[in-house]
């Protein structure tokens, strides 16, 4: 009958359209899925000359550069839960550094289990998940046994509060070892669909690098931003909430002299670069096996950071556009190379936009939005804001971003709302939530926080 035969046909186009995307020799696309700990877009693509960083403006040059990328909680675990469930925070529960998402949420499908799913070869080097806390049994490679949090000691932050040099090219180092393994990897699984997942650690503190990285750059040509401050607060018409009184990282319970600060910013961008170079490596296994146009390549910074800005040296508990605002690149075969897309756009958006741009459905529950439409036309409309979120003790705060505003909520006695104009104010230093010109823009603005999932 007729309607069978348009049922069958029916049936067959749906086939198709959920058919992996196919690469030159008809085998489906590979992901190269890069990590990268504590790295803000501090770099020469994004406007930083002063950095060296060829490998990661190579990266610019293959596909898309997001100007406007967000992490949806800026400390590890609960960054890389959300992005690598499709899930906000407040849908995961993660808020800490000790917390599996699985604990509460077993049922949520990973982006690794999916694929693994799927038929890929997953494959993991490096930090990708947060230590200890591994989705270990979706790595068909590298998976890492998961450790008991209660007894976990975790970093100990007075470690990392200081600069690290290393001797020749940095080979004893972890994120050496990392590249060197996913050279070998890509090498194993070049014949196959794969997904290999490729974290590095640096520049999360120590800030760590070859000795002759440092020589790259002079201390004393170093800027300090604009509200350089030798200890962490919260500037003035800014509720106290906004800026905790103790930096996590770096300068713990110790003023940040300018000289001081300085030095700290050359070992940053000597840690980067250091990072650049790894990441070059890779790179050029990939080119040289043929790979590049069989693979879509993504690399992002799991959260922002503070260097010196509002006296304040890490990512921990704030909410400003240092401490949320990622290096994020989305490279497509077939689609746009070269240029950049001011869209407002979201770690969590990754794990819908591998899903269709490798052509395998999406599984239920993703609270992102596929990237794909703006990886092959960078000025695409787009109408989607970015959410942020933080919870130091019993304070929360929510914070949503536009192409031109951030507005943020800090609940509790120290708590307030914070409005800063990005256009005309970039480093944030005046607050407008109490501007009554502004009360509009307020309002819309609190109407996109209640679009937030609830707490779980």
């Amino acid at each position: 009958m007729l309607w069978r035969f348009w049922l069958v046909v029916g049936w067959a186009i749906v086939s198709l359209l959920a058919a992996p995307v196919s690469a030159a020799e008809g085998q489906r696309l590979n992901v190269l899925f890069l990590a990268v700990d504590d790295l803000r877009p501090e770099l020469a693509c994004y406007g930083n000359k002063q950095i060296d960083t060829p490998n990661f403006d190579r990266l610019a040059k293959w596909g898309v550069r997001f100007d406007r990328a967000y992490c949806q909680y800026p400390l590890c675990d609960p960054s890389r839960s959300s992005l690598l469930t499709g899930r906000h925070p407040n849908t995961t529960g993660v808020m800490d550094n000790r917390t599996f998402f699985r604990t509460a949420h077993p049922d949520f499908v990973s982006l690794p289990q999916h694929f693994q799913s799927q038929g890929y070869t997953t494959a993991r080097v490096g930090k990708i998940f947060h230590g200890g806390i591994d989705d270990t049994e979706y790595w068909n490679i590298g998976g890492e046994p998961r450790v008991d949090q209660k007894t976990w000691p975790g970093q100990n932050p007075m470690n990392s509060d200081r600069i690290v040099k290393l001797e020749g090219d940095g080979e004893s180092h972890g994120d050496y070892k990392s590249a060197t393994r996913a050279i070998a990897l890509l090498e194993e699984l070049k014949d196959k669909p794969f997904f290999l997942a490729v974290g590095f650690s640096k520049p999360h503190s120590a800030p760590t690098a070859p000795a002759k990285l440092f020589e790259l750059y002079d201390v004393a040509k170093i800027p300090l931003p604009p509200d350089f401050a030798a200890k962490p607060a919260a500037p003035a018409g800014f509720p106290a909430a906004s800026v905790p009184g103790r930096s996590g990282d770096l300068f713990i319970n110790r003023e940040a002299t300018p000289e001081a600060a300085r030095e700290v910013i050359q070992a940053y961008y000597a840690s980067t670069t250091f990072v650049d170079r790894q990441l070059g490596r890779v790179l050029d296994q990939l080119e040289k096996l043929k790979l590049r146009d069989k693979t879509v390549v993504v690399l992002f910074g799991d959260h922002g950071y503070h260097l010196g800005e509002k006296g304040k040296w890490s990512k921990h508990n704030s909410l400003f556009e240092v401490a949320c605002r990622v290096p994020m690149f989305v490279c497509l075969p077939g689609g746009a190379s070269g240029q950049a897309s001011p869209r407002t756009v979201q770690l969590l958006d990754l794990y819908p936009t591998l899903c269709e741009a490798c052509g395998i459905p999406l599984p239920t529950g993703l609270e992102g939005h596929s990237l794909v439409p703006l990886a092959k036309g960078p000025q695409a409309a787009w109408q989607h804001p970015a959410y942020t979120v933080t919870k130091p003790g019993q304070i929360f705060g929510q914070s949503v971003r536009t192409e031109r505003w951030r507005y943020t909520e800090w609940s509790g006695e120290t708590g307030g709302a914070v409005l800063c104009d990005l256009t005309a104010d970039p480093h944030e230093l005046k607050n407008l939530a109490a501007d009554a010109e502004q009360s509009q823009v307020v309002e819309e603005m609190k109407k996109l926080l209640t679009k937030l999932p609830p707490r779980n």
